[in-house]
């Protein structure tokens, strides 16, 4: 039998519920337990797809093709599973599915409510989820703040929840914050006594709180919380902030926390974190060290290209090298020039997006690398506005565009994908998720691969136009990958470079701490190269 995990969060939004999830699923996985994670999302939204960065952050794109919330990626990231779209629900799906059932007649004779026709779809999917992946564990986090409107439901169906599976086969995990007051010095619990109380109103009684504190909790307010929340003194957790996130299993695995989960649900299996000690190991103690810009429009918000920046990273581990990671305002660059924003950089990746905004910034920063042999990596729209460079640049075609940006130019380089024709939809619509490749002989991508076959993950409407393939590989770009039938390019590269790739997908996706993707490990390793010719 599944046993569940939810978890909560209080007093304020983004209070890092998603990486104490992927904590938890990591320590629990490092015990011999198949875990699985659900994230729920009370917005109406059906699913991430539409919202701005700037709202929202990345959005995450599974195999299967779900366009979900940022936080699937720390679950993967850390957990190293693979999820699906059962693994992020929403609002939007949820009122979706019972009013289309209404209306096919299946509640005929009902006057359908939020209870228990809502409550009892909730716990549908919570219940799918687990039974899909045959878990030992399924984790289901909350999304939003406990007194939220949109979230009532939620929290209405897992308290029926605990109700069905027994208190051994449930546990209620609450995250919330400690302020730190600044005039008077002192950190404060009784916002997290009021959310605690908040919970029990609805009829839930967290077993175990999880504290964001800027200070370790002192004896004092860790009697306190216990006293006013109803938790045992032991299941007080101290989450005090990280310089890395991926030190944070350990760091509370120190303060008995997956002990303390196992311990209540009853779980055997004793806990091997040597994986993840190597991760931790290589991040504390690097050998070496690299600056690597990241050129994009969305610069001023650090979830916007949340998994490429850990991707990032991954190369790092993979590479005991610690990467500084600059990030660049490619309106900047427009504005200001590449020589002068990019100086002493050992390598830059251009990341995905959507709009001509910052394209132009991004262009010259991609003609700068190229130019001066810097290790470069072009993501999606970074791969596209490689081929729009060299277009412009090497083969002479001055008006190269995107149709995307430009559906006037005479050379259309990057064009709309023949299914895109006539969509009108916005939400899911593009094309999404994993689809093989075939990598070419002789390339550098096959070298970075090891392999005549890939599969990745993909998020995009615009492609390379075939109708000027030849002309831009007579000219010396190399279409490194293509998808079996040849007709749509995945990879395309420059042969008298150090490193010089571009991908159609979002290799991101795919990267592991532990398991670094190979593009950004051997981006990571150009770039290690680099800094030792300068």
């Amino acid at each position: 039998m599944t046993k569940f995990i939810f978890v909560t969060g209080g007093v304020v939004s983004s209070v890092g519920k998603g990486i104490t999830t992927a904590c938890l699923g990591r320590l629990l996985k490092d015990r011999g337990l198949k875990v699985t994670i659900q994230k729920i999302d009370p917005y109406l939204n059906v699913d991430a797809g539409t919202m701005s960065p700037f709202q929202h952050g990345e959005v995450f794109v599974t195999d299967d093709g779900a366009e979900s919330d940022l936080d699937l990626g720390h679950y993967e990231r850390f957990v190293d599973i693979n999820l699906t779209q059962l693994s992020n629900v929403t609002s939007g799906q949820v009122y979706g599915a019972v009013i289309r059932r209404e209306r096919a007649g299946e509640y005929l004779g009902q006057t359908v409510q939020v209870i228990p026709h809502l409550t009892d779809h909730i716990k549908s999917q919570i219940r799918a989820i687990a039974k899909q992946d045959a878990a030992d564990i399924a984790i289901i986090e909350i999304g939003g703040t406990v007194g939220d409107i949109e979230g009532q439901p939620f929290l209405e169906a897992i308290r029926q929840m605990r109700r069905e599976l027994g208190a051994d086969n449930s546990l209620f995990l609450h995250v919330t914050l400690i302020p730190y007051v600044g005039p008077s010095g002192e950190s404060k619990t009784k916002p997290t006594q009021h959310s605690v109380r908040e919970l029990r109103n609805i009829g839930i009684q967290p077993d175990i709180l999880l504290c964001r504190s800027r200070r370790p909790l002192s004896k004092e307010m860790r009697e306190k919380l216990s006293l006013f929340c109803d938790v045992a003194p032991e299941a007080v957790i101290e989450g005090l902030d990280t310089e890395s996130v991926y030190t944070l299993p350990l760091t509370l695995e120190k303060q008995g926390f997956g002990s303390l989960v196992a311990k209540r649900l009853g779980l055997d299996g004793k806990p091997n974190h040597a994986e993840w000690e190597k991760v931790v190991k290589a991040i504390s103690k690097p050998k070496r060290s690299v600056t690597v810009a990241m050129v994009g429009k969305y610069m001023a918000l650090q979830d916007a290209y949340i998994s490429v920046t850990e991707a990032i990273k991954h190369g790092g581990i993979a590479n005991q090298a610690a990467v500084e990671i600059t990030r660049v305002d490619s309106e900047e660059i427009e504005e200001h020039g590449a020589e002068k924003l990019l100086e002493g950089v050992h390598g830059i990746v251009v990341p995905g997006g959507y709009g001509d905004r910052g394209v132009e910034g991004k262009i010259q920063a991609i003609k700068h690398v190229r130019e001066n042999k810097i290790p470069f990596l072009g993501l999606c729209l970074g791969m596209q506005c490689a081929v729009i460079e060299f277009a412009r640049h090497v083969c002479g075609w001055k008006d190269a565009n995107s149709a995307e940006f430009n559906s006037k130019t005479k050379h259309p380089v990057l064009d709309l994908l023949p299914e895109q024709e006539g969509v009108t939809d916005k939400g899911a619509t593009q094309r999404l998720g994993a689809y093989p490749m075939r990598i070419m002989p002789g390339t550098m991508a096959r070298k970075v691969y090891g392999s005549a076959r890939g599969s990745e993950r993909h998020r995009h409407r615009f492609e390379v136009n075939n109708e000027f393939r030849p002309e831009l590989e007579d000219k010396g770009l190399v279409t490194a990958g293509v998808s079996p039938d040849g007709k749509l390019v995945e990879l395309i590269e420059l042969p008298d470079h150090p490193f010089f790739l571009g991908s159609q997908f979002h290799p991101e996706f795919k990267s592991r701490p532990n398991r670094a993707h190979p593009l950004f490990r051997e981006f990571v390793k150009a770039a290690v190269k680099y800094v030792g010719k300068k």
